[in-house]
């Protein structure tokens, strides 16, 4: 494997980055190259030889405050949120799928316990904001129900 230089200004541009958003990893990839920069007093660089630039990255839009939605579903608790019932299993609703009030959304797990999270209203899953295995936050909306 042949090592290329070290741009330290790209590790100072992205560790900028890092500061500016709060990120506290970042790493950009392409087929032959990789830069990660880990900030909280470990940096790490891994580079191969570098073909091209990396694409560009697209910032999300802002999207308006998604609580106010009526059909938001909001986290009742800090935890992990699960989309199925157990590893393997098909998720318990799907974008599109109408849902009737009480039937089960997702589960959040909290202090080992598996709390069930049951859809306040009837209506139609419009989107689901979360990704099974990710830790979610008191009051995070975790579906959108229209």
């Amino acid at each position: 494997m042949t090592r290329i230089p070290i741009d330290p200004d790209t590790i100072r541009a992205l560790a900028a980055v890092l500061v500016e958003t709060g990120l506290t990893e970042i790493e950009i990839a392409d087929k032959d190259s990789r830069i990660r920069v880990v900030r909280g007093g470990v940096v790490a660089t891994a580079m191969v030889p570098m073909a091209a630039a990396p694409p560009p990255v697209v910032a999300a839009p802002v999207v308006q405050d998604l609580a106010a939605h009526p059909g938001a579903v909001a986290s009742p608790m800090v935890g992990v949120a699960y989309l199925s019932p157990e590893p393997g299993s098909p998720p318990f609703v799907s974008v599109g799928q109408a849902v009737a009030a009480g039937q089960p959304l997702l589960l959040i797990e909290a202090m080992k316990t598996f709390n069930q999270i049951k859809a306040p209203k009837a209506g139609t899953v419009a989107s689901i904001l979360v990704q099974s295995g990710a830790p979610v936050e008191y009051g995070e909306v975790l579906i959108i129900l229209e």
